[in-house]
């Protein structure tokens, strides 16, 4: 009983002095095809604090959310089986595809949405009304792969036009492995927060952040080390690690003292953190 109350105090300490937020990635897509308005809705539903999404640009200069910049035949279905980059279709030509009737097989609980076509940024940005949730947005683009989306600077004009016309520049935040765009933003409009996401470990999350010229590290969630996410609270920096599905891995976050974390799985980290007292 004693020990039961023990993690009870510290479990109150810490949500009252350090809330963990819950970023639901791509949507949800453990339950719902990914990156599409079903997702996003059921998100919403569900209480996450963020949608982090992706944008791509159609040949059209439309942002739409899609994590692939060429279509994924494995979850999306259309006239023919090419593999087109979204870059060289308008969004009437993308309309053509389905990305909700298929089963992702890597989420057994995910619920197909036949009928489903992928959203444009708008169209998301529309959903704000519903809540008070934020926007975890991706630029997908690539030094290595130009022809698959505009120049940084046009990128980032469309993202702010879009966030502008909706008035949610509190509400957003940019992040991208390309900072150029990072870069871009700051120089348009400073007042959008932006996210340096890091897969392999470049440095330490501050000198990350810092070469970014953002005030959040994102780090693929294996690299996150307690000391690491010190230093950064140490430096004003904000860590938000992706894309962390277990209860054993959640723990290990938790401890390490982040500010959200990013799942596929949003309902089951809310009630996992409801469990520990952090929610």
């Amino acid at each position: 009983m004693k020990l039961l109350l023990s993690w009870l105090l510290v479990s109150a300490v810490l949500s009252a002095a350090h809330p963990i937020l819950v970023h639901g990635h791509r949507g949800a897509r453990a339950v719902r095809p990914e990156n599409t308005i079903p997702a996003f809705e059921y998100a919403i539903s569900i209480g996450v604090d963020v949608l982090e999404l992706d944008l791509s640009v159609t040949k059209d200069d439309v942002l739409v959310v899609s994590h692939d910049p060429v279509l994924n035949p494995a979850i999306c279905s259309g006239p023919d089986s090419k593999p087109h980059p979204i870059r060289s279709l308008t969004l009437k030509e993308l309309r053509r595809w389905d990305c909700g009737a298929k089963k992702n097989p890597d989420f057994p609980k995910q619920q197909p949405v036949p009928g489903t076509p992928i959203p444009t940024f708008d169209e998301v940005l529309a959903l704000a009304p519903l809540g008070t949730f934020d926007f975890n947005v991706e630029t997908k683009i690539s030094p290595d792969r130009p022809g698959l989306a505009p120049i940084p600077e046009r990128f980032v004009e469309l993202v702010l036009a879009a966030i502008r016309k909706h008035h949610l520049e509190p509400r957003v935040i940019l992040q991208s492995f390309d900072f150029r765009t990072l870069h871009a933003m700051k120089q348009l409009a400073p007042e959008i927060r932006l996210s340096a996401l890091d897969a392999n470990g470049q440095g330490d999350f501050v000198t990350v952040a810092n070469k970014a010229g953002a005030g959040i590290i994102s780090p693929r969630y294996p690299l996150v080390k307690p000391d690491k996410v010190a230093a950064a609270h140490e430096a004003g920096i904000q860590v938000i690690p992706w894309t962390a599905n277990t209860p054993k891995d959640w723990d290990r976050l938790i401890e390490a003292r982040v500010d959200a974390i990013i799942t596929d799985d949003p309902v089951a980290l809310i009630e996992h953190l409801k469990s520990r007292g952090l929610r």
